[in-house]
């Protein structure tokens, strides 16, 4: 049974002073983007930690007055925005966010394109909000940086742990807190924090043997060859070309669509027949997780506009492909301006 229990925020007493609006926004507003990020790892969903966050500082504020050391402001902001991801996750069920391949076997068949609507989907992180998160010389007592702990791969696996490991494990691991500090956070005893850190180690040591996710390649001139060509198949509806960019067991999943593929031989299968419902393709640029990837724009016919397809994550190995993965159909038109993009593109 989990042991690391939350505690709430201190609740604003009937003679606490009313907050000042500019001191409280000119203390907690520098923590926003962090903020939604670690809510992020939580909820693995940009939209649920938009409203995390929303709600985090909501309660920040009614709770300002009574906060007696404003120098502790950030542990204090932290504090209540884990417990606001407790209790989101206690709402849900603590149904975990997932990715096809962590529900079943691939498959060689066509999907259905029936979405599966009884299934929390992870959603992508768009980049344009890590940008002002500062993490490139994390703390000593950090595992992982930023953005390693962002990479789509990365939350999946964090979906797997229960609610309080997976802050025990962003606290300790990604912020780099002390197991004092963390337990003073969740009011919860250091054993008991050091018990659950192991346990969240040991279940991410599953998916990763080493230890901890691979670090992420960097960019390279050859890579951003491939992604010209990858863009390039993509609009010319080449799957050849496409299926060339590769590794040989590459991973394709679609959410919100349960079916998945791995290896060259039934991804082409399934593009061979995909690519037949379009007339065309116009693919954008974007990033998401700290990886590369695209927006992706669609028409049946010529005489159609390109509306919005998917927004597609990839995962490079050894300057191949070795992970695609497409968030498609309803769920893009929700994401679509999470990354500030329109639902149809205009013409060239």
């Amino acid at each position: 049974m989990e042991t690391v229990m939350p505690t709430s925020e201190p609740a604003a007493s009937p003679t606490a002073s009313a907050p000042d609006d500019r001191t409280f926004a000119g203390l907690a507003e520098p923590f926003r983007r962090a903020l939604k990020v670690h809510c992020y790892r939580m909820l693995g969903s940009f939209h649920e930690a938009e409203d995390a966050v929303q709600d985090t500082y909501l309660r920040a504020w009614r709770s300002f007055g009574a906060l007696d050391d404003r120098s502790s402001i950030k542990a204090w902001l932290y504090r209540i925005a884990t417990n606001v991801c407790f209790d989101a996750l206690t709402r849900r069920g603590h149904a975990r966010r997932v990715l096809p391949h962590q529900r079943g076997p691939a498959t060689h068949e066509m999907p259905d394109g029936v979405p599966a609507a009884d299934v929390a989907w992870l959603e992508p992180y768009p980049d344009t909000e890590l940008s002002r998160v500062a993490d490139d010389a994390p703390d000593p007592e950090a595992r992982y940086s930023m953005h390693e702990a962002v990479r789509l791969a990365f939350i999946a696996a964090l979906q797997q742990l229960p609610p309080r490991q997976r802050a025990v494990l962003m606290l300790r691991d990604v912020l780099g807190w002390s197991a004092v500090e963390t337990a003073a956070l969740l009011g919860a005893s250091t054993a008991a924090v050091n018990s659950a850190l192991q346990r969240s180690r040991d279940t991410l040591a599953k998916r990763y043997p080493a230890g901890r996710a691979p670090a992420p390649e960097r960019p390279t001139g050859a890579q951003q060859d491939l992604l010209g060509r990858y863009m390039r198949a993509w609009e010319r509806l080449d799957v050849d070309a496409l299926v060339m960019l590769l590794k040989e067991d590459a991973v394709y999943t679609m959410p919100p669509l349960p079916q998945w593929y791995r290896g060259r031989v039934s991804i082409a299968a399934f593009f061979n027949r995909a690519f037949r419902l379009y007339d065309s393709f116009r693919m954008t640029p974007i990033g998401a997780n700290g990886q590369s990837a695209f927006a992706a724009y669609a028409r049946a016919t010529a005489d159609e506009p390109w509306s919005a397809h998917s927004i597609q994550v990839l995962e490079f190995e050894q300057g191949a492909i070795s992970g695609l993965t497409l968030f498609a159909k309803a769920d893009s038109l929700s994401l679509f301006p999470a990354f500030d993009l329109p639902l149809v593109s205009e013409a060239r």
